[in-house]
């Protein structure tokens, strides 16, 4: 591991924003194995009292990278508490910071893995959900983000009707996604196969499928990702649906075209796909 890294976990231990427990630290029982992973898994339905000392809602960012997207979000709605979640510690440590310089009490980093959320957070402590460019998995579907695998323990720690909002460069995962809504009948309240797309020229007209205020809230932030594939000619899909707790999901049943621009590296960019 270089310098830089271990410089950056070594101060991400000193940063009050950042929970640290990977999977990883999991014994056969299925618990953590130190006092300091104890600690941390305290915090389940504890957010609110133990750290953000307020009762706003709870917003997670899955997959939160560098955090830029978290803390944006966090700037734009101060009434809103927001979690960054990711495994890349390295990655964390750049939003971690930046709040911490900030002052910014609504903003917190956990370094862990998305499948043991119910580990974290208790029966409807979450109100909301981000999914910003996850890798689409195109080769397995309980690895996808907005499978049913992970709806279902999305649904393990979210409030009825709650929010979850996709954002994705890929086309694959835009046709999984989109399917796997209709067939489980989720509540789609926004959407669009091009996010930045325009009308006629016409700066207030927008290519939508649904229209919904959530849309304007996805336009005003862009994480490093979703610029890099900008620059690069993609599209941006972005949906965003209410959580219905439904008992038994339906993995939808679907052939799709794969994103032929990634089987050639993240510099590449299919003419299909423009």
């Amino acid at each position: 591991m270089g310098k830089g890294k271990l410089k950056k976990f070594a101060e991400m231990e000193t940063f009050a924003n950042v929970f640290q427990c990977a999977i990883g630290r999991l014994n056969a029982d299925g618990k953590f194995e130190t006092e300091e992973d104890t600690s941390v898994l305290q915090m389940r339905g504890q957010w609110h009292e133990r750290f953000f000392k307020n009762n706003n809602p709870i917003v997670l960012e899955l997959g939160c990278g560098h955090g830029d997207y978290t803390v944006g979000l966090a700037k734009l709605h101060p009434e809103k508490n927001y979690i960054g979640i990711d495994i890349k510690g390295a990655r964390i440590w750049k939003g971690a910071k930046e709040a911490t310089e900030r002052g910014m009490k609504n903003v917190a980093f956990l370094r862990t893995n998305i499948e043991v959320l119910s580990n974290f957070f208790a029966p409807n402590e979450v109100a909301e959900i981000w999914i910003t460019f996850p890798d689409p998995q195109m080769k397995k579907a309980t690895k996808r983000l907005t499978s049913t695998y992970f709806m279902a323990r999305y649904q393990e720690v979210m409030q009825e009707g709650g929010m979850i909002h996709l954002k994705t460069d890929s086309p694959f995962l835009s046709t999984y996604t989109k399917e796997m809504l209709r067939v489980n009948q989720y509540e789609v309240v926004a959407a669009s196969d091009d996010l930045y797309s325009l009308e006629d020229g016409s700066k207030a007209a927008y290519s939508l499928e649904f229209r919904g205020e959530e849309f304007e809230e996805a336009r005003m932030l862009q994480t490093h990702y979703e610029k890099q594939w900008l620059d690069r000619g993609l599209t941006i899909k972005y949906y965003a649906w209410k959580l219905n707790k439904k008992t038994a999901l339906e993995e939808p049943e679907i052939e799709i075209e794969k994103d032929t621009y990634r089987s050639y590296g993240r510099n590449y960019v299919s003419t299909t796909n423009h």
